[in-house]
């Protein structure tokens, strides 16, 4: 999203969370709904743009998950929000990992990124 300031447009950045992890063996399809009801939740709170996850198509139970925040504190409060409301209730996801998930944060632009209904920030 460009924003005019002044003379000039400003470029707006988000930031994007994206780890790629399998649950274990005999866990796979509790991790799945794990993963799903955290996409859910942080779809629902101010500051997340998007949250999705896929599976790879070669059966092998492996997940890529992508969230995009509107800056560094709002994935800050909203992962704080998942481990006070939903760890707490199921025991988090650490107990039904595959092995270490691959996690990167990265910056873009917002238009970059096409998402749709996405109009605006704050």
């Amino acid at each position: 999203m460009r924003i005019l300031k002044g003379d000039y447009m400003e470029i707006i950045n988000v930031l994007i969370e994206t780890v790629v992890c399998s649950g274990a063996p005999g866990k796979e399809a509790r991790f799945k709904r794990m993963l799903e009801a955290r996409q859910a939740f942080k779809r629902r709170q101010s500051g997340c743009l998007a949250a999705w996850m896929a599976q790879s198509t070669d059966g092998q139970g492996l997940f890529l998950v992508h969230s995009v925040f509107q800056n560094k504190m709002s994935w800050k409060r909203i992962s704080k929000l998942i481990a006070e409301k939903l760890d707490t209730k199921d025991g988090g996801l650490e107990g039904v990992f595959g092995g270490p998930p691959l996690v990167g944060m990265f910056e873009s632009p917002l238009d970059a990124l096409n998402i749709a209904d996405v109009t605006e920030i704050e």
